[in-house]
């Protein structure tokens, strides 16, 4: 048996919603995420408050989508159960002044995502759950799905049960925020933590960016008009990817010409070669020892002089003052504009 099969899938039927009756929950932060977990499991009858900094901007949206807001100390100390939806680098900060000082015995401390935990930047105490709802999706589609009576993918991981209770009450959670209607996919936070690193990196971002860049600069720099490179190499990567999301690269194949998938089958091996395998194993390695999280997370402490040098670089490449023009055509861009203006 691989070990894959170990992991268990749950469905909404092997949720219990009503684990979280009587629960106080308070979702720290409303950013992308944040906004789609108080909503969601405020219309699924949660009894739900925001936590915010002291003057954070997004105070007043969240009150005028009908959210309480407390600020992170009050909101811990009022809860029985604290979702964590805050940047990475300001956890462990946040966490230790305004959550660790309020958390009780018999608490829940959630994450959407493992890294500080799995790195040792936040040690919970022993008396708390320790568990995470993962969507596999950004917060804003979390929140159109459930509005749709739909549902995200999910994980789930418990790493501490304090109380006999972690993953019944973590499931439930994940009824709460409709994740379970699609599916919610038992994992750890190691692997979590690790995978998606990985995964953004070196390919959903940063491969995916690095190979449209590549793309672009070879047919501009063979003299090819870079409207012509842009529409190839770049815009036409979404409808590409949306006929894998729908049907898998088997699906995608039968949607393409003969030539198309010929040249996938031929071409593709030269460009993902032994060396860009070798590169993924050491990225990887990189992830699982904690090169990468002590880099990133010294540069933040440190100004985010080297993320923001990074960003200027990439915001002045040719390819995208190019899509900016190439995107004033797109018709939706133009409903776009409607709408901001009214």
């Amino acid at each position: 048996m691989s070990s894959y099969e170990n992991h268990k899938i749950y469905y909404e039927a092997d949720c219990d919603l009503s684990v979280l009756d009587g629960q106080k929950i308070a979702v720290i932060g409303y950013g992308s995420q944040g906004h789609a977990h108080a909503l969601n499991l405020k219309e699924s009858g949660c009894d739900v408050v925001v936590g915010l900094y002291e003057g954070s901007k997004s105070k007043a949206k969240a009150e005028a989508q009908g959210l309480k807001v407390l600020t992170t100390a009050e909101a811990a100390k009022w809860a029985d159960i604290v979702m964590i939806l805050t940047h990475d680098e300001t956890q462990a900060a946040m966490y230790a002044k305004d959550i660790a000082p309020n958390l009780e015995a018999g608490n829940m401390l959630m994450f959407a995502h493992g890294f500080n935990i799995h790195y040792g930047l936040i040690n919970p105490p022993a008396d708390v759950d320790v568990t995470m709802i993962a969507p596999k999706a950004p917060g804003h589609t979390v929140r159109s799905e459930f509005q749709a009576g739909r549902g995200t993918p999910a994980l789930v991981a418990v790493q501490q049960d304090a109380t006999g209770k972690a993953l019944d009450r973590a499931l439930a959670y994940a009824a709460g925020l409709g994740v379970a209607r699609a599916g919610v996919l038992e994992t750890t936070f190691r692997t979590e933590t690790e995978t998606d690193l990985f995964g953004e990196q070196a390919v959903l971002c940063g491969g995916v960016c690095a190979l449209m860049q590549a793309g672009y600069e070879t047919l501009t720099e063979a003299g090819y008009d870079p409207r012509n490179a842009y529409f190839e190499c770049i815009h036409e990567m979404k409808l590409i990817v949306d006929l894998i999301y729908e049907s898998g690269f088997a699906g995608m194949r039968y949607s393409i010409s003969n030539t198309a998938e010929f040249g996938d089958y031929v071409t593709g091996p030269k460009i993902i070669t032994e060396d860009t395998k070798k590169a993924m194993k050491d990225i990887l390695h990189d992830i699982q020892d904690g090169s990468f999280a002590r880099g990133f997370l010294d540069d933040m402490a440190g100004g985010q002089v080297h993320f923001k040098m990074m960003r200027q670089r990439a915001s002045e490449h040719p390819c995208e003052s190019v899509g900016e023009d190439i995107r004033k055509l797109y018709s939706w861009n133009k409903d776009d504009e409607k709408l901001i203006n009214n």
